[in-house]
């Protein structure tokens, strides 16, 4: 005799039956590979302030603009190449955005003007695109829970690279000058698209969540509420309107302060290394590593909170690098900074999975991009126009009044209803 739970039993047989084997192995592989290919992508874009110089801008005025150009570009290929990867295969688009980050850092190592600089990284951001892609084609395998520990990860492996990136160039630079050195991490992601070669293909499709009824029950016996979302099964739209919007403001008030942190250091610091310097870069993103496994233990089930301490923290923690003026005083405010940096991105990830029910994975993490991008972009313009018009200070304390912002947003009585953390009334698990 048949259950009232028993469609959903079914159809999750089945839904597991048309899955590839993606296992823990698996998503292991496809983090590793997006940390080796994002090695001078996050890496060496901090040193263009040294870079400059050797393509003829003595100043480095064009630094905070070249940040963001292969930004834009990709923001403007990742929701197009999202949707061919749900048509033609995510594990064939992945393999094409390694391959293009290759090609971009060749070029990119062996230019000898600005202009030609410039171009490669245009190319980077049109044919990049490895971390949505690999996105994607995690969220063609997985959901729920497992989703967004496979995005944590993810996001592990992007600050992992932001960690040792800048601290391996800053220790190569006297043997080998940052531009150079572009053209020799090239062979990173031509390494990891050979990687992923072996790696299957996930389904390109997956089938809706049946709907839920007042009369239906879960397998344990506990009612399901009746639901709100979309028949399709997706997450309201205004819960992805909100999730698009709490990404814009996270990358902007984080971004902000990358491209002209090393001069800020410099300048309040006089005769620091570029050792040193890459050590302070990267202590934001060694707090995520050793701190986003518990955080998202502790918050999946409220994400909302989270990502209010989150902007909390990033708040505070910019606004101490407007007075830091010592070695100890920037590890403090950059370890502050680290722990908005990690409640953020852990429960945005939250959000992000069950976000992804019921859609096209390769779309929706695009969109993601999409507005993750548009938030660099206008962090790198910013952080651009505060330098020139007032110094270094100006990015971080404009990244401030962009969390502060945020934190009062997100305290709002409306955004309750956007952001719901209980399980009837957010996207959808």
């Amino acid at each position: 005799m048949k259950t009232a739970a028993s469609p959903r039993i079914e159809a999750a047989a089945v839904e597991t039956k048309v899955r590839p084997d993606i296992g823990r192995r698996q998503v292991y592989a496809v983090a590793g590979c997006y940390f080796v290919a994002s090695f001078a992508a996050l890496g060496l874009p901090p040193y263009l302030t040294e870079i400059l110089p050797e393509l003829g801008d003595g100043a480095a005025r064009w630094a905070g603009l070249l940040y963001i150009v292969p930004t834009i570009f990709g923001a403007i290929g990742a929701p197009l190449w999202g949707r061919l990867a749900d048509r033609f295969g995510r594990k064939r688009l992945l393999l094409r955005a390694q391959l293009g980050l290759a090609a971009a850092f060749l070029l990119a190592g062996w230019a000898d003007s600005i202009g030609t600089f410039a171009t490669a990284l245009v190319i980077q951001g049109v044919l990049g695109g490895t971390f949505a892609a690999s996105n994607g084609y995690l969220g063609a395998a997985l959901e729920g829970h497992a989703l967004s520990r496979a995005l944590t990860l993810m996001q592990g492996s992007a600050r992992a690279a932001l960690v040792c990136a800048p601290i391996v160039v800053g220790a190569l630079t006297p043997w080998l000058s940052p531009h150079r050195q572009y053209a020799l991490l090239a062979v990173l992601p031509l390494a990891a698209a050979a990687m992923l070669a072996a790696l299957p293909e996930p389904p390109r499709s997956r089938p809706a969540p049946p709907q839920a009824t007042t009369a239906e029950a879960e397998a344990d016996g506990t009612p399901v509420v009746e639901a709100t979302a979309e028949p399709s099964g997706r997450a309201p739209a205004a819960s992805l309107r909100a999730l698009y919007a709490i990404e814009f403001a996270f990358v902007f008030s984080t971004v902000i302060s990358f491209p002209y942190l090393i001069a800020l250091i410099k300048e309040r610091i006089p005769g620091t290394g570029p050792m040193v310097s890459g050590i302070l870069f990267a202590l934001p993103h060694m707090c995520y590593l050793i701190a986003a496994i518990p955080v998202h233990s502790l918050f999946r089930g409220r994400p909302r909170l989270g990502i209010a301490l989150g902007f909390g923290c990033i708040a505070l923690g910019l606004a101490g690098h407007g007075i830091a003026g010592s070695l100890t005083s920037f590890v403090a405010v950059r370890l502050v900074l680290g722990a908005g940096l990690t409640l953020g991105l852990v429960c945005m990830s939250v959000l992000a999975a069950d976000c992804a029910k019921g859609r096209a994975p390769g779309g929706l993490f695009g969109s993601i991009e999409f507005f993750s991008k548009a938030g660099a972009v206008a962090a790198g313009v910013a952080a651009a126009a505060g330098n020139d018009w007032f110094g270094p200070t100006a990015p971080v304390l404009t990244g401030t009044a962009i969390a502060l912002v945020t934190v009062l947003a997100t305290a709002l009585p409306g955004l309750p209803r956007t952001l719901r953390t209980r399980r009837s009334l957010r996207c959808p698990r």
